[in-house]
């Protein structure tokens, strides 16, 4: 892989009093680490070179999604996709998800978008980023992350980082916590647009629409993660819903079991009615269309951040995700 393909930032503080001996030893030990976890960029059963990304770094996965996720908070102005833009970004998303990562690199570049394999410098797992090249009005367009060394089988969804808070730090948790799972994360702030126009789980014309309905097509179920503040006419803790569909798959009526059990005030939007039911969503409506699992999860305070319930929920979540990863297996 030539040296410019593959990027990483190494700091040394020269105010300690390094000698060259220790600072030959240190520069030598971080080069170690490198090769080391480009090691980990073979797949078990190999990839062909269509498949491998060109662009690779190393990266705090974390601090990556959420640097961007927090960008939010700016509002700066936000602009959806035209039609052919968002029918480009659904082509190189679908090229991707196909393991034609070269097909998809080029459909994707056509509107300033592009692929980079990240490998996370914690645990050494590897995703792809879907991402505009630079900063600017495609950039708040969103971003998907898709775990490289598994297959896909499922999706979590942040469509108001920042405006629901902490949901966007819940989804990168459970993208890494469990293998086979997409993080797809909006750009902008839900007021950054004309009208609602920002309001993306609501809208069928953005890029966060787009690539969830090429998921979707392929029958990958999905979960979107919402905030609400708690009040006199929502006293629970979380509300779930199956969207446009009023029935329920086993395995959300198992999340709510789950919920319930560990002692949060859980409402079933497919048994009762229930504020925030996310009837209107616009990914629950696509979802229904193609016959794909939708789950609507509406959190309150104390169930996501440093809420007293963020954990309980967070590892309820997660006991779902798990069970879609082995459904598909």
């Amino acid at each position: 892989m030539p040296p410019a393909d593959f990027h990483t930032s190494l700091k040394i503080d020269f105010s300690r009093g390094i000698t060259r001996s220790s600072l030959s030893l240190r520069m030598f030990a971080s080069f170690g680490m490198m090769l080391a976890l480009l090691g980990c960029q073979v797949t078990p059963g190999g990839e062909s070179e269509a498949e491998r990304p060109k662009l690779r770094e190393l990266v705090n996965i974390d601090d990556r999604i959420l640097e961007y996720a927090k960008g939010a908070a700016s509002r700066a102005p936000y602009t959806p996709p035209g039609d052919t833009a968002r029918e480009r970004l659904a082509e190189g998303v679908r090229h991707l998800l196909n393991g034609d990562t070269g097909e998809a690199e080029q459909r994707l570049a056509d509107v300033g978008f592009r692929v980079t394999r990240l490998t996370d410098t914690a645990s050494g797992r590897r995703y792809d980023e879907v991402a505009a090249r630079e900063p600017g009005a495609e950039a708040r367009w969103g971003r998907l992350y898709v775990n490289a060394d598994a297959t896909l089988r499922w999706s979590v969804q942040v469509p108001h980082p920042v405006a629901d808070s902490d949901t966007e730090s819940l989804g990168v948790r459970l993208l890494e916590e469990v293998p086979g799972g997409a993080l797809v994360v909006a750009g902008a702030h839900r007021t950054a647009g004309r009208g609602d126009a920002a309001d993306v789980a609501h809208r069928t014309d953005s890029a966060f629409h787009a690539i969830i309905a090429e998921m979707q097509k392929k029958g990958i179920p999905g979960i979107q993660l919402h905030g609400f503040a708690r009040d006199s006419d929502r006293p629970f803790d979380a509300i779930l819903s199956t969207g446009a569909t009023r029935t329920a798959p086993m395995e959300a009526a198992a999340l709510a079991d789950r919920m319930q059990g560990d002692g949060l005030r859980v409402c079933r939007g497919w048994s009762r009615r229930c504020p925030l039911e996310g009837t209107t969503n616009a990914q629950g409506k696509s979802a229904k269309l193609d016959g794909a699992i939708f789950l609507h999860a509406e959190l309150a305070p104390g169930a996501r951040g440093n809420g007293n319930d963020a954990d309980e929920v967070a590892v309820a979540l997660s006991g779902l995700l798990e069970t879609w990863y082995e459904a598909g297996r």
